[in-house]
């Protein structure tokens, strides 16, 4: 957001269609019609979506986006349609999503190991009709058709989820709760299984790799994104947030040169009054989930790095705070995603 002059940000766009409007995936407000009419976004579709990222576009500004992967498939793992709005777009309307744009996830990744997830059976024969009918694309575990889905540079944000499962279980649970509006945990929104999911796919399609984000031949590339005949094409860039904590200006310097960015180590200071104001701004739409970053100045290495602890520890430290019900819940969860984010760490940038 400081790059103002070459850069156009928008944050978290897609989370207007998955929770309110009437293309919805998302559980919470699906029968609280109330909520969605007082977001203001109860008629956004994703084609709306896509749209205003193009006209973002005009101003001849790169746009960045930060967003969920969660934010474009159906949750638990259900097969996916292309969304309604999106069905044979006509030519112009929603299909010109910049080709500059870089649309960067985040929220963690599921399944074997060391090699791409594949649907399971129950999921393919779920989505065959809809794959027959023209409604869903082979393969594609969103509701964007892969033609757009080509038009943007992906990258990846992670974090191990014995850190960002407490940190959003806060932000359900009084008093917090009644800031955000979020008044249940929910650990279907953990968002590393469909990041996973959606990470495979773009693998497996071509649209990211095979390249790991340093090992170009000069260590950066610029390509918009996707298609396999693109040279070079768009290496993984995978970036952990933990890194970033400990060394900033190398992480971010290395993420510019991955994106093609030009890197100021400037842009690692909010520290004045306009870069406040549209800091304040961007985050008011997730009012209450963004508070440590809307009240910080600058990003630098913290003095020390976290220390290591066991997973009794981590426990006793959520007991403390939330209860014995809380803690059990939140170990639950992070349980559940701790393969999923371990998967994709083995992507991750190093400096």
């Amino acid at each position: 957001m400081t790059r103002r002059g070459s850069l156009r940000c928008i944050h978290e766009p897609f989370g207007d269609a998955y929770y309110f409007g009437p293309e919805r995936l998302a559980e919470r407000y699906m029968n609280d019609e109330n909520s969605r009419i007082h977001s203001g976004y109860q008629n956004t579709t994703y084609k709306d979506v896509l749209d205003r990222i193009a006209q973002e576009n005009t101003e001849g500004k790169r746009v960045f986006i930060k967003d969920m992967a969660q934010y474009l498939m159906p949750p638990d793992g259900k097969p996916a349609s292309i969304a309604p709005s999106l069905h044979a777009p006509k030519r112009g309307i929603g299909t010109c999503v910049p080709s500059q744009s870089s649309l960067e996830t985040s929220a963690p990744l599921l399944g074997d190991f060391a090699k791409p997830q594949h649907n399971t059976a129950s999921r393919q024969e779920g989505g065959k009709d809809d794959v027959e009918n023209g409604t869903a694309e082979q393969d594609n575990p969103t509701v964007i058709p892969e033609t757009l889905l080509q038009q943007f540079h992906f990258t990846f944000l992670i974090r191990h989820p014995r850190f960002s499962i407490p940190s959003y279980y806060r932000c359900t649970v009084p008093p917090l709760d009644s800031v955000t509006g979020f008044y249940n945990f929910m650990p279907s929104e953990a968002g590393y299984a469909e990041l996973r999911r959606f990470f495979d796919y773009l693998r497996q399609s071509g649209q990211v790799g095979p390249q790991l984000a340093g090992q170009l031949p000069n260590g950066h590339n610029g390509a918009a994104n996707g298609h396999t005949a693109r040279t070079p094409p768009v290496d993984i860039c995978v970036i952990d947030a933990d890194d970033i904590l400990d060394n900033p200006e190398e992480m971010i310097e290395a993420f510019c040169k991955s994106t093609g960015i030009k890197f100021d180590p400037k842009m690692l200071n909010w520290d004045n009054e306009e870069d406040q104001r549209v800091a304040q701004q961007a985050f008011a739409k997730w009012v209450g989930f963004h508070d440590d970053a809307v009240d910080s100045k600058e990003l630098k290495p913290r003095a020390h790095k976290k220390k290591v602890k066991s997973g009794d520890e981590y426990y006793q430290e959520w007991k403390a705070r939330y209860g014995d019900n809380g803690a059990k819940v939140i170990r639950e969860t992070v349980d559940q995603n701790v393969a999923d984010y371990e998967y994709l760490k083995q992507f991750a940038l190093k400096v």
